[in-house]
Parts: structure tokens; sequence; C-alpha cells
């Protein structure tokens, strides 16, 4: 069986924790073999991600896996979460540049993930397993794909044990990528990160912003059902458990869900591939 992990924000109030408990109870039983949890622009969620991490850990029993960017940060701050996150047990983290906040002028002491890749070795060397991100359709700040293929081998090189993909939905695209790293020397598991459609009209404006493309035909259709909510449901499951299905039987090494916190569309797809 196919690997999978599943990701989560931090709740930041009462009504979002219980949200999160309810999901990831209803998620455990797929026996993931992480559960991570992201890390706010700029440190937003500075508090709010050691402590999901901490309740997955100690309310839920799974491997709570901390996000952490080096954007707006000093070393001394990231010293300090990496020393809070061995305390709690954890030994993976999932390692990211992030993106700098509107009106926030320092970038911080670290500028690239694979500058914040290589102090983490600096510092604790291979205690952690260390992901970092993938771009199958290129990153939205790219100049192009071969520089964006380079940058991402500077962060392989750096210490980096595995990635996880932005989400897609084209297949060829993540095959493609694989193809390209290896070709670079690039070894290390390349894992798909999947994005269940729930919200289409959300997703279609988050997919703009961040690069993810997605096909026109799959757009014409969520267009075409309109307020059909129930037709949505059924079709997006069936799109994103087909792109699932072709990963696997492509040899993706595991599976990245991006949740949004919510379980139902996730039970969906993983139904439909069992």
């Amino acid at each position: 069986m196919t690997p999978i992990s599943f990701e989560f924000y931090p709740p930041k109030t009462d009504e979002q924790r219980a949200q999160l408990d309810r999901t990831v109870s209803k998620l455990k039983p797929h026996a993931p073999q992480f559960m991570s949890v992201t890390f706010g622009a700029g440190g937003s969620t500075l508090s709010q991600t050691p402590e999901t991490v901490q309740r997955l850990r100690d309310e839920h029993g799974v491997a709570g896996v901390p996000h952490l960017t080096c954007v707006g940060g000093t070393r001394e701050e990231i010293r300090g979460l990496l020393n809070l996150y061995r305390g709690l047990g954890c030994d993976r983290i999932v390692a990211l540049r992030g993106d700098l906040p509107s009106g926030m002028a320092r970038s911080g002491d670290l500028r690239y993930a694979s500058d914040l890749v290589a102090f983490i070795r600096a510092e604790h060397g291979d205690y952690f397993h260390l992901e970092v991100a993938a771009y199958p359709e290129m990153h939205p700040q790219a100049d192009d794909a071969l520089i964006d293929l380079r940058h991402f081998k500077t962060k392989v090189d750096a210490g980096a044990n595995s990635a996880i993909t932005q989400y897609f939905y084209n297949a060829d695209a993540y095959f493609r990528f694989v193809d390209d790293a290896r070709k670079q020397g690039v070894n290390i598991p390349i894992v798909p990160g999947i994005m269940p459609i729930s919200n289409y009209s959300q997703l279609r404006r988050f997919s703009e912003s961040c690069g993810a493309q997605i096909p026109r035909w799959v757009d014409q259709r969520m267009r075409a059902f309109g307020d059909d909510a129930h037709a949505v449901r059924e079709f997006a499951s069936d799109v994103v458990s087909s792109l699932c299905q072709r990963l696997i039987d492509g040899g993706a090494p595991s599976l990245h869900f991006y949740t949004l916190n919510l379980a139902k569309p996730i039970n969906s797809i993983l139904q439909r591939l069992s």
C-alpha cells in the first residue's frame, strides 16, 4: 500500500481546534506516516504551529511534523524553534523559504530554503529528516523552469532527505519533473502533493497565485455543474482519485494530502482508491 501523509493549518480559535480534532480523528484510521502543520507567512503562527504539533502528538498519538520557514526570522529564533521541536520528540521538519507578508521589509537572516536546510544540518547534523518543496509546474516567482530545477537541486545538495510537491492536476507534469530531477542527479523521494477539490472558486483563486494549473476540461466541467453541489463533489472526487491512482501506478513513493482541515473530501478520495 502506498504511504500517505496529511497537512493541516494551525487553528487559532477554540472552534477551529474542535474542527481540527474532529478531522484528525476521522483521518487517523488511514494510518498516515505523519501529519504536518503549516507555518504562517513571516512566522505569523509562531506559537500556534508548535502548539498544534504537540496536540497532534499528545492528544491524538500521531507523528506531528512542523513546517518551518526562514523568511522574516533570525538565526536565533529559528535555533529556538529547532530546539523546541527536538524537545517535543519531532525528528522530521518541512523546511521552506516561506512568503514575505505584505508590508514586511526584512527578509530574515536566511534568504532561501537551501540556507535553512544547511543551517539545520549545521545545528543538528542528521537528526531531522528534512522535507523541502518542489514545483512540477514551476514556482510562480522562478525565471524559468530550468532555473527552478537548479534551485530545487540546491536544496537537495544542502541536505534535504525528500521533497513534497506543490499540488497539480496534470500527472505528466509530475512525471516529467521527476525525470528531469533524476537527470540532474537528484535521487531523493519526490512526493506528490494532492489538493482535493472542495471549494472550487477558492481553489481557482489560490491556483492563480501559486502557479498551479487547473486543466481546462476540469474547469469547464466544474463551471457547467453550477449549483449542483452533489455533482461537483462526485466529479471532484473522481478527478483527484484518478490522479492519485495514476501517480501510484507510475511509482510515486507516497501521497501527501493538503486537507484544509477537512476530512470528508479526503475520505471520499481514499475510499475510491481502496
